[in-house]
């Protein structure tokens, strides 16, 4: 009798038919279950439990878990069901929706494959290498149980296909806030930035999700000859805005606007009076200019390079000569500085001087006068 009630009762579910069980048992490739208002029992393989690859049962479900689940085969006194099938239907419907709607949505990463991410959204999603970041990533290992934010950019039911897109949200973000940024910006504003990228005639500095470019001209108050001489691609900057080209989304940046100038103190490093190394960087009709501190070039006037007449300052310098100087007067405002050599030179000059004082008598030697006087007191003396 009680086999004829089992007999009725398992055909009367056929295959497509939604049940409701309750784990009873979790083996390793397959999970009991008892079915709600049937008296026979059910068996959902490990294939079926999700859409991604499982290795044990016990990593998606356990005893006492009620679960949705389709028939998808009809025993004699056994029903094949699938979780896996009813989460893939429900999924679908949702994935579409989310596709058309174009929503942003998050999901954490459950596998990394060769190619790519796999997102569980009840199927299996993808995420192709070339759309987790706008930049290349060389191991995604990382990403492995990260919860990231996704877009749905092609969907596919018949061919259980549906590939997703981090770097997608990642671009949408950055454009909203270059739009804001651009915006807003104005030229003279104070920012600080990452340097993204170098290149032969600048650097690329990221103010916000917008890039701007610090020219090599901009990047120091000295002479540059390569712009990563001076920064490195990650370094933190601060970055004055000097113009912003809305239409063309361009903005021109400077590291030097930000720095102390090289004139800055200068009457305190190089006061009234003192005596200073430098190089001499131009040779002109009228003087030489001579580069004391980096930045700063003062000119010593051809009436100050010689104590003695020169007709050029190419007659005693050469460009690149290394000289002292003397600070005979400093304009911070107007940012002009006069230097002497000659003034130097002629402390050296007179040092020479007292130091002849000092020779001996006898080192002297003979006056031409004290020879003819003893010659003509031979010639009285024989006469």
């Amino acid at each position: 009798m009680a086999e004829d009630m089992n007999h009725i009762e398992v055909n009367s579910l056929e295959v497509g038919d939604r049940v409701t069980g309750t784990v009873t048992k979790v083996e390793e490739k397959q999970v009991l279950v008892d079915v709600k208002d049937s008296k026979v029992d059910g068996i959902i393989p490990i294939s079926e439990l999700s859409s991604l690859h499982v290795e044990k049962a016990s990593d998606v479900v356990k005893e006492g878990d009620d679960l949705d689940l389709v028939v998808t085969k009809v025993e004699e006194e056994l029903l094949v069901l699938s979780k896996r099938k009813v989460e893939a239907e429900k999924a679908w419907d949702e994935m579409k929706r989310r596709f058309e709607a174009e929503e942003v949505f998050n999901a954490e990463v459950k596998d990394v494959v060769k190619g790519g991410l796999v997102v569980d959204l009840g199927v299996r999603g993808f995420v192709p290498a070339s759309l987790v970041e706008d930049y290349y990533v060389e191991d995604f290992e990382n990403y492995r149980g990260s919860n990231l934010a996704f877009k749905i950019v092609e969907l596919d039911e018949e061919k259980n296909r549906l590939i997703l897109s981090h770097r997608a949200v990642v671009e949408g973000e950055k454009a909203e806030k270059k739009k804001a940024l651009l915006e807003n910006i104005k030229s003279g504003d104070v920012l600080d930035g990452t340097v993204q990228r170098i290149t032969d005639f600048g650097a690329f500095v990221d103010i916000g999700g917008v890039d701007g470019l610090v020219h090599i001209s901009q990047l120091s108050h000295q002479h540059v000859e390569k712009p990563s001489d001076v920064v490195e691609e990650g370094q933190e900057v601060q970055v004055k805005v000097l113009s912003v080209d809305r239409d063309n989304e361009r903005i021109s940046l400077s590291i030097k606007e930000t720095l102390p100038g090289p004139w800055s103190d200068l009457e305190g490093k190089a006061p009234k009076g003192s005596t200073l190394e430098g190089k001499v960087r131009r040779l002109v009709s009228y003087g030489a200019f001579v580069e004391v501190f980096p930045g700063v070039e003062g000119l010593v006037h051809i009436s100050q390079i010689s104590h003695q007449h020169i007709g050029t300052p190419h007659e005693v310098l050469d460009e690149g000569q290394d000289v002292k100087v003397k600070v005979l007067d400093v304009n911070v405002s107007d940012q002009r500085l006069s230097l002497s050599i000659k003034e130097l030179e002629e402390n050296k000059n007179e040092y020479k001087k007292e130091q002849s004082y000092d020779m001996p008598e006898e080192s002297k030697g003979f006056q031409l006068g004290e020879m003819i006087g003893d010659k003509l007191k031979d010639l009285k003396n024989n006469s």
